[in-house]
């Protein structure tokens, strides 16, 4: 038989104060993973609110195929103090207020009351993790929205439609941005 556990406490204080049994914190103890709190893991929030995306409309009935960048930005801002169960929740909420087929910015709750200001780990900040500005969070967001489209920036599937932006938008901003497709075979990862 296996158990999987997962806690938020720090079970080996809790063995010392003698307020967690230690034959069972060794049971548990087999093979732990600490995974660190979603706001320090802030490029992992796209694809989260995607598949709760999915999983959400598709309980409610209704069609969203997308995030509104603006929405996005406030999702990817946001500390998230209740991590991914928060996410979650607020993706849930945000389904059932949802007007159109795209998640925006009135279907979320506010989400300016953050404790703290997010740490992202951002690619078009040389990768170190620090507070972003909006145009940095931005950036990053439109890199992760061109990978996940392997870079197609035209058409119904493209990255402009889903940025809601025209695509000589987009082509304008990456120029200004100093970005440009990888090698075929890195956008293609």
């Amino acid at each position: 038989m296996r158990v999987i556990a997962a806690t938020n406490r720090d079970l080996p204080q809790l063995v010392v104060r003698r307020q967690f049994r230690e034959d069972l914190y060794y049971r548990l103890n087999v093979f732990p993973v600490a995974l660190p709190p979603l706001r320090e893991r802030a490029d992992d929030i796209p694809a989260l609110v995607t598949a709760f995306l999915r999983r959400f409309a598709r309980q409610a009935g209704k069609r969203i195929d997308d995030v509104a960048p603006d929405a996005m930005w406030r999702l990817l801002a946001y500390n998230w103090p209740g991590n991914v169960r928060e996410l979650q929740n607020v993706i849930e909420r945000a389904v059932i207020f949802a007007r159109h087929n795209v998640l925006d910015l009135d279907s979320l709750p506010d989400l300016s009351a953050s404790p703290s200001p997010v740490q992202i780990n951002a690619t078009a900040a040389a990768d170190s993790v620090g507070p972003r500005t909006i145009a940095e969070v931005e950036r990053w967001y439109v890199e992760q929205v061109l990978t996940e489209t392997r870079w197609v920036i035209e058409g119904e599937r493209g990255a402009a439609r889903r940025l809601g932006l025209h695509p000589n938008t987009l082509r304008s901003r990456l120029k200004r941005w100093g970005v440009s497709r990888p090698p075929f075979g890195e956008a293609n990862n």
